[in-house]
């Protein structure tokens, strides 16, 4: 088994590539040990010193790192951690455990709202989600606040946290929104 690696634009960050399908629909990030209890891998991925963050894509897993811990520590025992999960075949979640966490809707919306929420919903999986899973992170939708005309984001994977993850927002999703849904007056990131 190989396993590929690529910088992200955090460099807190490496999207790991084992060459085959990690969750294969949906993403699934862990902040904690505590959340990464639900995968044997991200449990043993959070073993490794240094380690603050696993997110698993289609086909990629994320790791952050503490900035105090430079990634040739790191590298090496987490590429060891995947090969050894992926070649032994073990699952990738304990038995009971939630596989994808889904994006949080902010409730019901109705009439000419919901439209609105549907329109930025599919810009997000048909243009912006996958350039951002490229980068070995996602966005998902949180809410949309129909008064202000504000959009509500969870930034995920080597987006959270990520130096330029401000940048993408307002840069890139707020002005492809604001052209699309005229409603959109700006795009903020929920925490």
């Amino acid at each position: 088994m190989f396993i590929q690696t690529e910088a992200t634009p955090n460099p807190e960050v490496l999207k790991f590539l084992p060459g085959r399908t990690v969750l294969g629909e949906g993403t699934r990030d862990f902040r904690s040990p505590e959340e990464a209890a639900a995968s044997p891998l991200a449990a043993e991925l959070f073993g490794v010193t240094g380690v603050t963050r696993v997110f698993y894509g289609p086909d990629f897993i994320t790791v952050g790192k503490h900035a105090s811990v430079d990634w040739p520590l790191v590298k090496a025992p987490i590429l060891a951690a995947i090969m050894d999960h992926f070649t032994a075949g073990r699952p990738l979640f304990a038995e009971g455990a939630e596989a994808s966490a889904g994006d949080h809707d902010g409730g019901e919306y109705e009439g000419e709202t919901a439209q609105i929420v549907a329109e930025i919903k599919d810009l997000l999986d048909t243009r912006i989600r996958p350039a951002v899973a490229q980068d070995g992170g996602d966005i998902l939708f949180n809410r949309f606040d129909v008064a202000t005309g504000v959009v509500w984001l969870n930034m995920r994977g080597a987006c959270s946290g990520c130096p330029s993850s401000s940048a993408t927002l307002k840069a890139g999703v707020e002005n492809m929104l604001k052209h699309y849904v005229p409603e959109v007056t700006a795009v903020e990131q929920a925490l």
